[in-house]
């Protein structure tokens, strides 16, 4: 049987011994939210099938159910390999939307919050190597509930204007592996670009005197460097290296690394392999530096959705596919939007040079825009938020490609309730900073300011005219940069300005419209051919490369996501316009970096 995303999912931190256990499950939907009390839990197998990792919402699961699915159960066998008795055996989950509960045999054994980030499960003492079990995932998701870090899940029955279809339950890979008893849990490595030396931070599963924990750095297979400590949790190692090696978008070097854990008499317990990039990002009054050199982010908005498989992507190669297709239009980049992308398309992204935003999926959550939400439920939303997000930059710390976080998108707050709005976002950003003082914070993206090391707006308008107007400074007042609703944040305080969303505009080539059409874009405006779009585009992209003051750009958006029509490319990836001319526009730097 072909196993569906057969590839290892975490590419930063990878075992050899490990299972992949995608492919067909059975499954039950529970409706009535009722399995607990029925015990459906104690299954041993249910009569439908389902692919995984794909959701039961897509057509590449086997199921393609469409409507609100609040609870549900899957099921499979789970044989633990004999070879594995005096090893640590672990359950591993990529994404899970949004409560995961897991039982063996009838036992319930762990519980997850949250849809977008992984979690694993020690299974060391609840099953016996060379034994086979009964696997039950139960998921609860609550999406109208505005507790849930949604993204552009359609809270309503039908996909409209820019929220689709919806995943619920298992959408990444889920696997077994096996590890040393005392093996590396995580381990945080930090470049010093200006030291050229990298730190390193790990933990581990359970600590013994005498263990210890050494790092081994290779160039190009050829290692060229080796250090070793005790092994204890949070306890830090440098490694500076001989001739250090820079990660950059014009040459995106990774250094391969190999952590290996050594019980008291020097044998090995366990082995991870990694990589990591020397790199830096910082900000200078109004500039961006990556480096140490000035940066200017031409980045595309890219949302993350499939046709036939909507969250997951249908192979792996789609992943990098998506990057490339950016690359050879001319960006440098991505704002990874609304959606916590896996760990496999930041490796494609380390791979290949190509910068991005780690953005957290807001919409959904009425802790962020509770004008839209309401005020119900407000303090488990924050919860929600918090833990989740924190669990994001955890999670992707390591990655070089990543140079900023955006924990928010578009707040919205309620204006009798702006000091406690203003509370969250300062928390917000703190708890941010604490967590990760070595990338810039986008607080918010576009909308309301409160406090953010980067300043960016969202302005969707059909002429250059209309964006130079909302760019241009008011004498009067002495405010630089419209903002969307001015009353609600600060001023502006010199902090580099992006746009990092622009464009929108819809066009559908003549090949694949509908006389029934009921798309959606920006403004409601059809552009009518290629020319026609590109001529919107390319002034707009050569106002803001003029524009001093700015940053960079983001432009909406890489491709067409089911009714939503203003993609450069449509959903099923076809250019609605060369590449080449694409790249002609969105290639271009501004004159200061000739």
């Amino acid at each position: 049987m072909n196993i569906p995303r057969p590839e290892y999912p975490r590419p930063q931190f990878e075992r050899k011994n490990w299972i992949n256990l995608n492919g067909t499950w059975s499954y039950e939907f529970d409706f009535g939210r009722s399995g607990i009390e029925r015990e459906v839990f104690k299954s041993t197998g249910f009569k439908n099938e389902i692919t995984v990792p794909f959701v039961p919402e897509s057509k590449l699961s086997g199921v393609e159910y469409t409507d609100f699915i609040e609870s549900m159960f899957y099921h499979r066998k789970l044989a633990i390999p004999a070879d594995w008795k005096n090893r640590r055996i672990i359950l591993n989950f990529g994404a899970v939307d949004f409560i995961a509960e897991i039982f063996i045999n009838g036992k319930k054994v762990f519980r997850h919050v949250g849809g977008s980030t992984p979690f694993a499960v020690d299974l060391t003492k609840e099953v016996t190597p060379g034994e086979e079990y009964d696997l039950v995932v139960g998921v609860t998701d609550l999406l109208r509930s505005n507790t849930q870090g949604a993204g552009k899940q359609s809270p309503e029955y039908h996909s409209h204007n820019c929220v689709y279809t919806r995943s619920t339950g298992i959408w990444q890979t889920v696997d077994l592996e096996s590890c040393g008893m005392f093996g590396v849990k995580s381990c945080r490595i930090t470049p010093d670009f200006d030291g050229g030396k990298f730190i390193f931070t790990p933990k581990f599963y359970a600590e013994k005197r005498g263990c210890t924990f050494e790092v081994e750095i290779f160039d190009n297979g050829k290692s060229c460097a080796k250090k070793s400590m005790a092994a204890n949790s949070g306890a830090s190692m440098e490694i500076v290296l001989d001739e250090p090696k820079a990660w950059s978008p014009e040459s995106p070097f990774l250094y391969d690394i190999v952590y290996t854990v050594r019980d008291e008499n020097g044998n090995i317990d366990d082995v991870v392999k990694s990589y990591a990039g020397l790199r830096k990002i910082h900000i200078e009054g109004n500039k961006m530096f990556l480096n140490n050199k000035e940066v200017y982010l031409r980045f595309v908005l890219d949302q993350g959705f499939w046709p036939d498989s909507l969250w997951t992507a249908p192979c792996d190669q789609e992943l990098e596919n998506d990057i490339l297709r950016s690359m050879r239009c001319g960006f440098n980049g991505a704002r990874l939007h609304q959606k916590v992308f896996e760990p496999r398309y930041h490796y494609y992204a380390d791979k290949h040079g190509y910068l991005t935003w780690g953005e957290f999926p807001t919409w959904g959550l009425s802790c962020t825009r509770d004008l839209y939400y309401g005020d119900a439920n407000y303090f488990e939303s924050v919860n929600n938020h918090l833990r989740e997000w924190s669990d994001e930059i955890e999670r992707d710390f390591n990655h070089p490609s990543i140079i900023a976080w955006v924990p928010q998108n578009e707040t919205h707050p309620i204006v009798k309730k702006l000091t406690r709005y203003s509370d969250y976002i300062t928390y917000l950003y703190d708890l941010t900073k604490q967590l990760d003082p070595t990338r810039p914070v986008n607080e918010t993206s576009g909308w309301d300011h409160i406090k953010t090391d980067l300043w960016t707006i969202h302005c969707y308008v059909p002429t250059v005219e209309q964006l130079a107007e909302r760019l241009q400074k008011d004498e009067v007042s002495g405010k630089e940069f419209k903002r969307h609703h001015e009353k609600n944040e600060v001023e502006y305080d010199g902090q580099p300005c992006l746009v990092d969303e622009f464009g929108g505009f819809k066009y559908i080539p003549a090949e694949f419209r509908d006389p029934n059409d009921k798309s959606w874009g920006y403004g409601g405006l059809m552009l009518e051919t290629q020319q026609d779009l590109l001529d919107r585009i390319a002034p707009q992209v050569e106002l803001m490369n003029k524009d001093e003051r700015l940053s960079g750009y983001t432009y909406t958006q890489l491709t067409d996501v089911e009714q939503e029509k203003n993609g450069l490319y449509t959903y099923d990836r076809i250019p609605k316009c060369k590449e080449e001319d694409y790249a002609a526009i969105f290639g271009k730097e501004p004159n200061r970096f000739k």
